[in-house]
């Protein structure tokens, strides 16, 4: 062979090489993601700054890494091309076609892919430097960035948009993924969704709601508003005039014993009260826990639409939504979902609808009620009878015990496919109107 074609071997070689190394950068870094990048950063790992950098515009990288392993894949099919049909004659062409994909897919592709998806920590921070290099190559960079602009001209492209690459489905998902690979907790799993859902959830499904509530008249003694909180276990209850629909203020436990101590427990609790939050129920209980960490309250009187008092919501109400329920030497604890013999439930009638639809995977409507008992109303279109039953979705719903107007406690039974109801159909799906 000629001195011109021996450099034409070697220059295959070489874009051989590079073809190789692009491709397990590319692989590597495409498999990366900002938050493992990041805590990397955070143990000093060489080249996991750079690695933070280039994920905050990754399509910068990958369009320079993709121009790059194109060029030269293209330039060695070209000498590859020159050189066997030079050897073989017009059959040249094929063989070199032939070598050039079974020789730059095995070993320029497969390998190198391969290599950088089993060992991705590793080929990452090899490859750091070398993708700064290239992203950071101004004349490549504007190469690409020309190429790019004009595809997006020919197929009427708004560019590349920015973010989020990473979305909350993924991280539930690699959540789940970890627990089930034991490289989390399932306490752990659970927190992370119930942080997740917390964002989501508005007062008033936290709440206590106003028939629930304990609360003390504003003229009442000191002595007996002393005792109610007492015997309800409350550091805090709310005082009002008249009624709960007109709040005055939140009395503290502490102010009470002190006064009590002094022998004002004859007088009226009035002027002990301390001023009150007021919060709408729509309120999203992120914003409400900022707000109780920031301005130091730790209960909120919620209202209505409408100004009436909805209920009471407090601290321990929110920090329960995310680290479950918390119960102290106060709480008499009430099961919330009871699995009878039957495969009936009963739950208490301010059990969320979110609940029941976990335990019995179903899809009952959550979108107007918040509660099973507000959803057992909605479906009658009347306060039950004790003992009432109507089915809905495939289940028989029971008003096992009322209060009032109030439903404290239902049955919940799955029916068979062919289990005919109360009134011989089911009831339709209720409406908010």
């Amino acid at each position: 062979m000629k001195g011109g074609e021996w450099a034409s071997v070697v220059a295959i070689f070489l874009l051989l090489a590079v073809s190789a190394v692009i491709a397990v950068a590319e692989t590597a870094f495409l498999r990366m993601n900002r938050i493992r990048a990041l805590a990397w950063e955070e143990e000093g790992r060489k080249g996991a700054a750079r690695l933070v950098r280039m994920l905050e515009r990754p399509e910068r990288t990958i369009n320079v890494v993709k121009f790059v392993a194109l060029a030269a894949q293209t330039i060695a099919a070209q000498l590859i091309g020159v050189l066997s049909t030079g050897f073989l004659g017009p059959w040249g062409l094929l063989v070199g076609m032939t070598v050039n994909v079974v020789g730059f897919f095995v070993l320029a592709e497969a390998v190198p892919s391969t290599y950088a998806v089993q060992q991705t920590d590793r080929a990452a921070t090899r490859v750091a430097p070398l993708l700064w290099l290239l992203t950071e190559f101004a004349p490549l960079r504007l190469v690409a960035r020309g190429l790019i602009g004009l595809s997006n001209v020919i197929v009427k492209g708004q560019g590349l948009k920015q973010g989020p690459f990473v979305t909350e489905a993924e991280i539930r998902a690699m959540a789940d993924v970890a627990a089930g690979e034991k490289v989390i907790e399932r306490e752990e799993r659970e927190l992370i969704h119930s942080i997740f859902e917390f964002g989501d959830t508005i007062v008033r499904e936290v709440m206590v709601p106003r028939p629930d509530m304990i609360a003390v008249e504003a003229d009442a003694t000191v002595d007996d508003a002393l005792q109610i909180a007492i015997e309800a276990g409350k550091s805090r209850i709310p005082a009002y005039d008249d009624s709960t629909d007109n709040i005055v203020g939140i009395v503290f436990l502490k102010d009470l014993v002190a006064r009590s101590a002094v022998g004002e427990g004859c007088g009226p609790v009035r002027s002990s009260v301390r001023s009150a939050v007021f919060i709408p129920e729509s309120k999203r209980v992120a914003e409400l826990l900022r707000e109780m960490q920031q301005q130091k309250f730790h209960m909120a009187i919620v209202v209505d639409e409408y100004g009436g008092t909805a209920g009471v919501v407090t601290l321990e109400d929110l920090l329960e939504e995310i680290v479950g329920e918390i119960t102290d030497e106060y709480d008499v604890e009430e099961p919330q979902v009871e699995h009878l013999a039957d495969g009936a439930l009963r739950v208490p009638g301010r059990t969320s609808i979110d609940d029941v639809n976990e335990e019995l995977n179903v899809h009952l409507p959550d979108e107007e009620w918040d509660t099973v008992g507000g959803l057992v109303l909605s479906i009658l279109g009347h306060v039950p009878e004790e003992g009432e039953r109507v089915t809905f979705a495939d289940l028989e719903f029971c008003g096992e015990r009322m209060q009032g107007h109030r439903i404290v406690s239902v049955l919940i039974r799955p029916l068979s496919p062919d289990a005919p109801s109360d009134d011989g159909e089911d009831a339709e799906a209720p409406s908010g109107d």
